[in-house]
């Protein structure tokens, strides 16, 4: 028991882990964390990209201090596959022609079902193909923009193609960097946390996964030590502070870095191009923070204003 404790304490009490569970269909989003944060014992469980009960497919947990990053990651692209029944019927020809057309940005209202406001808005579907078909059910890959609503995807190509259509069934095969492949059960993961208790936790290892992996597309700027304190109290990094970056624009989100250390999050106040090492010059604004503050010392000094002699 103490093996397994300590392991799952370590995740929650320092930057937190990802598990990516492959959600059955039945079970709301929310009940999935529910029954991780039981397994696990991790009081902090959150999730990123909600699954309506009858969808299945790519749900990732954030445990422990991971939770911060919940915001970030609801942008993720999706990648899904959907069941469209045509409620008539169309030509291979015709559907192509049609499918081709619902590719790039599409106006879009959220269902009356759903939770949010039925506010009009813009999505950009990536890809969008036809994987086959039987009659009227036809099997769809579609990539897009986080908050795509595919039921009114589907809905909308039955229109298009005039004789209307419903999505029948429908599974999340991606979520930012993490494909169905990436996924266990909560079966696996209850087996892994039991397998933990006994002594030999190596499968709980293997499923827990670093923050860092779901921002692995995200570009880094590597910081001094001598710098971090500054940082997780909320200042701004400046050049001075800066060791070495990727490739970056202006107002894009950025990973900072020392060495192996996750610091947070921020966002670049200039493009990588104007930044001069140990120049002058602020760089990243922090947006959020995964280390404490007092883990690195605390070189820096608060400008306080000088008091009057008396």
């Amino acid at each position: 028991m103490e093996q397994s404790s300590s392991f799952l304490a370590d995740i929650a009490a320092h930057q937190g882990s990802i598990i990516l569970i492959d959600k059955p269909r039945g079970p709301s989003s929310h009940q999935v964390a529910a029954w991780v944060r039981e397994i696990t014992g991790v009081s902090s469980v959150g999730h990123t990209g909600t699954l309506d009960p009858p969808v299945s497919g790519v749900l990732v947990i954030l445990l422990g201090r991971a939770v911060r990053l919940t915001t970030i990651l609801h942008q993720d692209d999706k990648e899904y596959v959907a069941l469209l029944r045509l409620q008539g019927d169309v030509s291979d020809a015709e559907l192509a022609e049609v499918i081709q057309h619902f590719t790039g940005r599409i106006y879009q209202r959220p269902p009356k079902r759903s939770a949010v406001k039925r506010a009009l808005r813009i999505r950009e579907i990536h890809e969008l193909e036809m994987l086959g078909r039987d009659g009227r059910l036809v099997l769809l890959r579609v990539k897009c923009d986080s908050g795509t609503y595919i039921r009114s995807l589907c809905h909308h190509i039955g229109m298009a193609c005039g004789v209307g259509g419903a999505m029948v069934e429908l599974r999340r095969t991606r979520s930012g960097p993490f494909s169905e492949k990436d996924c266990v059960t909560l079966h696996a993961l209850r087996d892994a946390v039991e397998r933990a208790r006994a002594g030999d936790d190596s499968f709980l290892r293997k499923i827990v996964r670093s923050p860092l992996e779901a921002l692995d597309g995200f570009p880094r700027i590597y910081m001094k030590e001598s710098a971090a304190d500054a940082i997780c109290h909320g200042a701004r990094l400046s050049s001075r502070g800066v060791v070495s970056h990727d490739k970056f624009q202006m107002e894009d989100l950025v990973v900072m870095m020392t060495g192996d250390d996750f610091i947070g999050v921020g966002e670049a106040l200039v493009s990588s191009s104007r930044i001069v090492p140990g120049e002058k010059g602020l760089v990243v604004a922090p947006r959020l923070i995964m280390q404490d503050i007092g883990v690195y010392p605390a070189v820096w000094k608060s400008h306080q204003p000088k008091r009057e002699k008396s």
